[in-house]
This record gives C-alpha cells, sequence and structure tokens, in this order.
C-alpha cells in the first residue's frame, strides 16, 4: 500500500504546467525527489534533479560494467594469460618507464 501512496504522490498532471506551476513543481522536485508527469493517465515522462539523474547513470554505467566483468570471467581461461614482464620484454617497457607514471587507483 505503501508503494501506492508513493506513486500517487509523486504523480503530476501535465495540465498543472499549464497553469503556470512548472516552477513549484521544479522546487518539489528538488526538495522531494523524482515526479512522473501524467498526461491522460498515462506516464508521459520523469521529472528528475541533475543529480539525481547523474547518480542513477552512474548506477546504470556500473551494472553494465559489472555484467562485462562476469561474462569476461565466465570466460577465463587462466592458461592464457601472459606475464606483465613478457608485455614489457615484448614491447621494451622498462622499470623506469613505469616508474614514470602516476599510481592507478581502481573504484
Amino acid at each position: 500500500m505503501n508503494s501506492l501512496v508513493n506513486a500517487i504522490k509523486n504523480t503530476v498532471p501535465i495540465t498543472q504546467f499549464n497553469r503556470g506551476l512548472a516552477g513549484k513543481i521544479f522546487e518539489d522536485v528538488k526538495k522531494q525527489g523524482a515526479k512522473v508527469v501524467m498526461k491522460n493517465n498515462t506516464p508521459e515522462c520523469v521529472l528528475m534533479s541533475p543529480e539525481e539523474y547523474l547518480s542513477l547513470m552512474e548506477e546504470v554505467e556500473d551494472a553494465k560494467l559489472l555484467r562485462l566483468a562476469e561474462s569476461r570471467l565466465q570466460n577465463f581461461t587462466p592458461a592464457e594469460t601472459i606475464p606483465a614482464e613478457d608485455v614489457y620484454q615484448k614491447y621494451g617497457i622498462t622499470d623506469a618507464d613505469l616508474a614514470d607514471f602516476d599510481e592507478v587507483e581502481l573504484e
């Protein structure tokens, strides 16, 4: 029942934009979170703050990367790996070359 109440509270009829209430709606989105704009009793679009949107897109990107990593791990064959030292030797990379680079930070 709570999700139904939240859904109703977070919907905005499109007619409110026609009545000049866009500023109030945008302020509500900033304070209370995303709103679903309804047109003819059908969801038309979702309004959210730029911060919420960026956070959502980051989560989507993280999920895509996780799926890719899991897929690669399923096909991983340890016997086919190449030691780093072999790669360094093949491409003429020395310890001095590596010392010139900043430390890489992985999230």
